[in-house]
């Protein structure tokens, strides 16, 4: 889940990258990078952290051209402390190419290893980002036209990378004195969204991970990233489009919806806060079947994402709704915080209960899923010690059983609660007095009945269900063991070269 932004502007495009890379930053908080693009070369700032830290005024002030990509990062694959893995990635062959991805490879060590042995290119880092941008780079290099390049063969080596990669992949990559190229997985796993904005000197237009990126700096939705199209806007600001898998198929990330995406975001034509209104209303109805015999006097969610859910249960069952936790909103996402020990730690600065709101009561506790269980256990804890009576727990997702490989930060199933747990297990762990989760298919039809040309989800975490195939046991062993080796030892292999790229620091 990490963030991606692109823009093709008239004017110098920095600012741009940088506002709407905030707007991004829920995506990812590990690292940040811009490259923008004047005439045939790149400038490119980047480094850990959040967008407001790596960036300085020093650092705009060189990011010179009108043209740009940009990404926020959070790790799913290599090392989350290493400065090389920061994107975008670079590569100075064919014509010079970045790239910024959001996804995961599932098939990233076969195609390594083509790479060096058919491909002859080397690459030096563990990310399979960096992978992706080699093949893309092989694919326009065999199609190129000895030192030339139109949109025929820049989507002809977007339909390559299809045939090579698998797994999921929403990509934005700049070739140098070309233009911006954006394109998506043939399953439509991850977001990819692209609009315009008409100023005096004409059309300008940015690709981004989700919709709030456009709206806030004013440009207009246009549409999705069809699965397996790729689309092409050159420097003057042509703009091209093609369909460049053989097969293709929506197949949305459930989990965008249920928790990573902002609720004000459009993605494949889905409100994600229409979505959690239904979540609360499916929620609401199982619980009026499963817990009749509970008398809960209030609906408390936990913030932020589970509120549009909580809010609508609280209606469907007439039960009062109230804050009970206050957020404090300088204290960064503990879903996406390395181990265990330091997730603990920040639960109780990042949420503060409300006494009055719990004291004597039975209390109803709404959120959007339960993960590992660790914030889970501790914001029951919280409520306990702020005089609840009792408690009792709502997840508006299923339990999460199985790790997820397309770019989620879930990889292994010790890590998850519900792992080999029944839900009555579950909840003697995290401490309620009851536990309810939502149904997988009255999930589903709270996000299909927005869209009903979504034909299926991508639900693997859920249901263990791979809708792209080819993931075997062997390779969610071999993830698992990267993992638990990674968590030991944070300390990454080797610094991407910044071959040819002007220095801007």
């Amino acid at each position: 889940m990490c963030g991606i932004l692109g823009v093709v502007a008239r004017s110098p495009a920095n600012q741009l990258l940088y506002d709407g890379l905030l707007m991004l930053q829920h995506r990812g908080q590990d690292a940040a990078g811009i490259v923008t693009a004047q005439g045939n070369s790149f400038h490119m700032h980047k480094g850990l952290g959040m967008v407001r830290d790596v960036f300085r005024t020093r650092n705009m002030r060189a990011l010179l051209g009108h043209m740009g990509i940009g990404h926020v990062r959070y790790p799913t694959a290599g090392s989350s402390s290493s400065p090389a893995e920061a994107q975008p990635f670079y590569v100075n062959s064919p014509f010079g190419i970045v790239l910024a991805h959001n996804g995961n490879l599932t098939n990233a060590d076969t195609l390594n290893h083509e790479l060096f042995i058919a491909d002859r290119r080397h690459v030096n880092t563990h990310s399979d980002s960096e992978v992706l941008l080699n093949v893309l780079a092989h694919e326009l290099q065999e199609r190129a036209a000895g030192y030339q390049l139109d949109p025929a063969a820049i989507f002809s080596a977007v339909s390559g990378v299809h045939e090579r990669c698998q797994g999921a992949y929403a990509v934005i990559a700049m070739i140098a004195g070309y233009g911006l190229l954006a394109f998506r997985d043939p399953y439509g796993i991850r977001p990819l969204v692209f609009g315009s904005i008409e100023t005096d000197a004409g059309t300008e237009y940015m690709v981004a991970s989700e919709s709030v990126a456009l709206d806030t700096l004013g440009f207009r939705l246009i549409r999705d990233v069809a699965p397996g199209e790729a689309i092409f806007i050159d420097v003057e600001g042509n703009f091209y489009n093609q369909q460049c898998a053989a097969h293709s198929s929506l197949n949305p990330c459930i989990f965008e919806y249920v928790y990573l995406a902002r609720p004000d975001s459009m993605m494949d034509e889905i409100s994600v806060y229409e979505t959690r209104l239904n979540m609360g209303i499916n929620l609401a109805d199982k619980i009026s079947t499963s817990m009749r015999h509970l008398n809960i006097d209030v609906v408390i969610p936990i913030p932020e994402s589970s509120r549009p859910s909580a809010l609508q249960l609280a209606n469907r069952l007439g039960i009062d709704f109230r804050e009970g936790f206050v957020k404090n909103r300088y204290v960064g996402r503990t879903f996406i915080m390395p181990g265990q020990q330091h997730r603990r730690k920040s639960v109780r600065q990042k949420l503060n209960a409300i006494e009055m709101e719990f004291r004597g009561k039975n209390v109803l506790l709404v959120d959007d899923s339960i993960v590992r269980g660790t914030t889970s256990r501790e914001i029951v804890q919280m409520a306990q010690e702020a005089g609840a009576n009792k408690i009792y727990f709502a997840s508006a997702a299923p339990p999460v059983r199985y790790p997820n490989v397309y770019g989620i930060d879930m990889p292994t199933r010790q890590e998850l609660i519900a792992t080999d747990r029944s839900d009555e297990e579950i909840c003697l762990e995290i401490g309620a007095d009851y536990l309810v989760y939502q149904e997988l298919d009255a999930l589903k039809q709270a996000i299909a009945s927005v869209n009903l040309q979504v034909g299926d989800f991508e639900t693997s975490c859920f249901d263990g269900r791979y809708i792209a195939g080819n993931v075997t046991q062997e390779y969610l062993y071999k993830i698992e063991s990267q993992r638990n080796a990674g968590s030991q030892s944070q300390t990454g292999r080797a610094t991407q070269l910044d071959l040819s790229l002007l220095p801007i620091d």
